[in-house]
């Protein structure tokens, strides 16, 4: 059933691959701060550990807000390896285990990359789907990956 909530069908096709294409993101994220989180070594082992685990944790709950916002849209969330690989934006490295400067350098890479994309992504909901709900969901998100890029620029100071 298409929800009636002031928007129009195309507008609500278009915001649920918007949101596809985020949530396939902060999986890719997600799982890369796993990785690292299971394979981090060396002398601030615990702290960069510690970090990765808030990280991931933050990044779960954004997660579950986004196909949540799917469903409220009237779309079904995707919800398989396959489906994430074919549409997010963040590059993967399998067979790579860097050392804590590069991990911590790469995650870094991939919140700017997703603070770049949400930033377009947003101006596509205002503006083209008038979509104030996800934009309003997309700028709380942003501001996280904001806040996780900061933490990371620290330790790279």
């Amino acid at each position: 059933m298409i929800p009636k909530i002031g928007l129009s069908e195309e507008a609500l096709d278009r915001s649920i691959s918007l949101l596809a294409i985020i949530l396939s993101d902060e999986m890719a994220l997600y799982i890369k701060t796993r990785k690292f989180h299971w394979n981090v070594a060396g002398e601030s082992f615990m702290e960069l550990h510690k970090l990765f685990e808030t990280q991931y944790s933050e990044l779960e709950l954004l997660i579950d807000s986004i196909a949540e916002r799917i469903s409220k849209l009237g779309g079904k969330a995707i919800g398989t390896m396959n489906e994430f690989s074919a549409l997010t934006r963040i590059v993967e490295h399998p067979n790579t285990y860097p050392a804590q400067k590069a991990m911590l350098s790469e995650l870094l890479n991939d919140h700017k990359t997703i603070i770049y994309e949400l930033r377009k992504d947003i101006d596509t909901c205002t503006n083209e789907c008038h979509d104030a709900g996800t934009a309003d969901l997309l700028t709380g998100i942003l501001q996280q990956h904001e806040t996780n890029a900061w933490v990371l620029r620290r330790y790279l100071s």
